[in-house]
């Protein structure tokens, strides 16, 4: 529908379109279901956008096609008839302008201003896929990519006075590009991004931007010189999560070092278990007569086993035996080296297969107490977590009927579990996890060391406690614990931020939290 307006319907047009007010609103067109307004300009005298001088002299016509707002969920286009002028100022380095319309065109674009607004604080608010969506549900078709164009070409704001500011690496590509992220930690935002971690860098954004008071920071190198060159009279804060985090390391490294203790506090207890378990070769009898003759599995076990030790009498070796047999090496290694078939026949059932290490203790205790229900025995194992099959289970245990079952050595424990017993707080630790942290430290001095001066930082840094930091390196450097030299050397050279780090209400959490975001982005 194409019609010329009355004065009725641009009065009302006005009113629903107050940012058309001081044109020349001609037709309203009806197309396909969008709206299409056609409009020209009033103006006589039009200033120079380059010397701001008015001209009068029109130099030519042409008509634009401008993506305005959505009205009642219907897309809205403006035909703008627009002029290009002459300017009238010899000087001015522009001969000819075009003139645009105060809150409704920009120069060299498709869009109103309003639309182009609109677009910007939802690109901002939910970036590409997400915000073209949601443009499209108001009416507004944009791609993705040219949300993230609008992003990129709108202006920095302005950063201002930053007093307390966190700084931070994170990666563009891991192990190979990384940048720093400055976040002003009064108001939680980023302010800036540099294009690297370098303390130069920092240094001289640091220069460029005085008044900073405060840097938070982790333990990296280049940050601490880079504050110390650009802002010397700030106060550098070594972030506390950070300390934790690098005692946590050197804690791993000092368990890994003394885990040879550990290992041979429970061979210990694992040769006086054997000691008391009964004789290897009376459970294979056992479990073989246990076995009926008639079983295929056993014929077949007996056949291949004199088949096997016929040919290693010839003098052939693994390898040939393997092929001539059409076994696999490992089967015929077993079967080469067995002294008997009674020991191959009986294996399944006395030996301890490593998935059901985690809970032999309990399988023994259970066994012990009047409990010999292999069925009930593996349903309460697997709800303990075990993934293993009933017949496992059944060739374990099958070999102790009549019988107690020896007392269970579980193996040691590894040095992750070590590292976090020794890290977390006492209240935290269940019952078995206390009893194997007393074992360990039993074990092995050190380790018992190790766990006291740990408990004391944490004590330290939670209390912050930064009064005491001298006197626990000092404690450390009496004990032998090289890798805790290490780390209470770190602290020695940072020892400003680590102390202020204590004692100051200031960490690096904001900053790990843009971290995130950015990454997540």
């Amino acid at each position: 529908m194409l019609h010329e307006l009355d004065d009725r319907e641009v009065d009302l047009l006005d009113r629903l379109f107050p940012h058309l007010a001081g044109l020349v609103l001609d037709q309203v067109e009806d197309v396909a279901g969008s709206v299409r307004i056609v409009a020209r300009t009033g103006s006589e005298m039009v200033a120079c956008r380059s010397c701001q001088m008015p001209s009068s002299r029109v130099h030519d016509r042409y008509r634009r096609r401008l993506q305005d707002v959505a009205y009642g969920g219907r897309p809205v286009e403006v035909m703008l008839e627009v002029r290009r002028f002459i300017c009238g100022n010899l000087g001015c380095p522009i001969v000819t302008f075009a003139e645009q319309v105060h809150g409704l065109t920009a120069m060299y674009q498709r869009r109103t201003v309003g639309l182009r607004g609109l677009l910007e604080r939802i690109a901002l608010a939910l970036a590409g896929r997400a915000g073209a969506r949601m443009a499209s549900g108001l009416g507004a078709v944009v791609s993705r990519i040219t949300l993230i164009r609008m992003v990129r070409a709108m202006p920095d704001p302005e950063i201002g006075q930053v007093t307390v500011l966190g700084v931070d690496d994170w990666a563009k590509r891991r192990g190979q590009s990384y940048a720093s992220v400055l976040v002003d930690m009064d108001g939680h935002r980023i302010i800036d991004i540099l294009p690297d971690r370098e303390a130069g860098t920092f240094a001289e954004w640091l220069r460029a931007h005085p008044g900073v008071e405060v840097i938070c920071r982790d333990r990296g190198g280049p940050y601490s010189m880079g504050g110390r060159e650009g802002a010397p009279n700030a106060q550098q804060v070594a972030d506390r999560w950070h300390l934790w985090d690098n005692l946590g390391e050197y804690v791993k490294k000092t368990v890994a070092a003394h885990h040879s203790c550990v290992k041979e506090h429970y061979a210990v207890l694992k040769q006086a278990a054997a000691e008391q378990a009964p004789d290897p070769g009376q459970t294979a009898e056992r479990a073989t007569a246990a076995q009926a003759e008639s079983r295929s599995r056993v014929v077949r076990a007996r056949r291949l086993y004199e088949q096997v030790q016929a040919l290693k009498a010839e003098g052939r070796h693994i390898a040939a035996i393997t092929r001539e047999l059409r076994i696999s090496p490992v089967t015929t290694r077993r079967y080469f080296h067995a002294e008997s078939v009674d020991e191959l026949v009986a294996a399944p059932l006395a030996g301890w297969p490593s998935m059901l290490d985690d809970y032999k203790v309990h399988l023994h205790q259970r066994w012990n107490s009047g409990c010999t229900n292999i069925k009930q025995l593996h349903r309460e194992i697997a709800m303990q977590g075990f993934r293993g099959t009933y017949w496992t289970v059944y060739r374990y245990l099958a070999p102790f009927k009549g019988s107690a079952a020896p007392a269970a050595v579980p193996s040691p424990p590894k040095v992750r579990h070590i590292t976090s017993w020794i890290r977390r707080r006492p209240d935290n630790l269940d019952a078995d996890e206390q009893v194997k942290l007393k074992e360990v430290r039993a074990a092995c001095p050190h380790l018992d060391i190790l766990r006291g001066h740990v408990e004391e930082f944490a004590k330290m840094m939670t209390g912050r406690h930064g009064e005491r930091l001298d006197a626990w390196i000092a404690a450390v450097r009496t004990d032998d614990l090289p890798y805790l030299h290490t780390f209470a050397n770190g602290l020695e050279r940072d020892h400003a931020a680590v102390l202020n780090g204590r004692m100051l209400p200031y960490s690096s959490g904001a900053v790990e939290g843009k971290v995130c975001k950015i990454l997540n982005f």
